[in-house]
């Protein structure tokens, strides 16, 4: 397959993996680019050092085009942002903040950028700030997508820009790519059908579940990490969406949680405290959220507690039958889309 996100990545398949936290670890990362996609390294539970390692583990394990992310609302990323940099990583994926300094950085060794939005106003600041591509994010996506679905969100992000689109949010399988391609878009991003995957770093427990799940089987709301977020529905993830006192998050738990993510990400504690407490009251109540939703995900992702833990998928989850290996994926999805193509190319005959 040939489109503009194959030729400026460098890859075989307009697919990339999304960068989820825990799961999007080096070895599948460099399964997705060896299967001929673009795989993206999560960095948001990582601390500095631990980025370094992960992008030296994926050239140890890979030849092909690969890339990261940094969502520069979290902690610690603008500083993973910047081991991004002075690695070299080949693509950088920022979300949720200004990246013009990203786009600088990284074009000077030959680096492309791409910017995560969900809406028209977010991708033209992106195309303005110099970001070589969009991931447009639908309602249907795990986590933070957009307002807008996929459907009508993606058409309109095309039509508002010059550089490439990626569509993400309820793509996960052939005929969906066929859809985003015909929507405009240039590729797909997917999370919620790479996680259930051999190579995947999701917990079983939480791979078997996602295939018993359909269409329906999430819940969304914003009282569970500050933002508008989706994740699979199960009774800690109920507990977990339910507004709060006066709709404020549990701050005696964020207090614990958040010792445990300085920790993570090698950060002094005091520090990150301060910071956050100077960062005004807004950002502040949002950090808390923020610190009580990374403790239930990683409890999802790397423990597979069912009873505690939260584990963010999208809508495509009820479109998940089995858990291939990711090359038996991509081969599967190439066909899918051509089987679509040649439908459609006989109904409007």
């Amino acid at each position: 397959m040939k489109t503009r996100i194959t030729e400026l990545f460098g890859i075989k398949y307009p697919i990339m993996l999304a960068g989820m936290s825990w799961v999007s670890i080096p070895e599948m990362v460099a399964a997705v680019s060896n299967a001929g996609g673009l795989g993206i390294l999560a960095t948001g539970p990582l601390g500095v050092k631990e980025t370094r390692e992960s992008i030296r583990r994926i050239r140890e394990l890979t030849d092909k085009p690969f890339g990261a992310n940094s969502t520069l609302l979290f902690p610690g990323a603008k500083e993973n942002a910047k081991v991004l940099l002075e690695e070299e990583v080949p693509v950088i994926n920022f979300s949720l903040g200004k990246g013009d300094w990203i786009v600088k950085a990284a074009h000077k060794y030959g680096g492309k950028v791409v910017a995560t939005v969900v809406n028209e106003r977010h991708g033209l600041a992106a195309q303005k700030q110099g970001a070589d591509g969009l991931v447009a994010t639908g309602y249907e996506a795990a986590a933070h997508g957009g307002d807008a679905t996929s459907l009508v969100l993606v058409p309109s992000i095309v039509d508002a820009v010059d550089i490439p689109v990626i569509a993400a949010g309820g793509f996960a399988d052939g005929r969906g790519l066929a859809a985003a391609l015909a929507l405009g878009a240039e590729g797909i991003s997917m999370g919620t059908r790479l996680m259930a995957t051999r190579e995947s770093g999701l917990h079983e427990n939480y791979k078997k579940l996602s295939l018993e799940k359909g269409v329906t089987d999430t819940i969304y709301g914003n009282y569970f990490d500050g933002l508008g977020c989706r994740s699979l529905k199960t009774p800690a993830a109920v507990k977990a969406y339910k507004k709060g006192f006066l709709g404020m998050p549990d701050f005696l738990a964020s207090l614990v949680n958040s010792r445990d993510i300085a920790k993570m990400l090698d950060l002094p504690y005091f520090k990150l405290f301060i910071g956050v407490l100077l960062s005004g009251v807004k950002n502040s109540v949002m950090m808390a959220y923020l610190a009580n939703a990374f403790k239930a995900i990683s409890l999802a992702t790397e423990k597979g507690d069912i009873k505690r833990g939260v584990l963010t998928v999208g809508q495509a989850t009820g479109l998940l039958h089995d858990i291939p290996e990711i090359p038996e994926l991509f081969e599967r999805m190439v066909q899918e889309a051509c089987e679509a193509q040649k439908r459609i190319a006989g109904a409007v005959e």
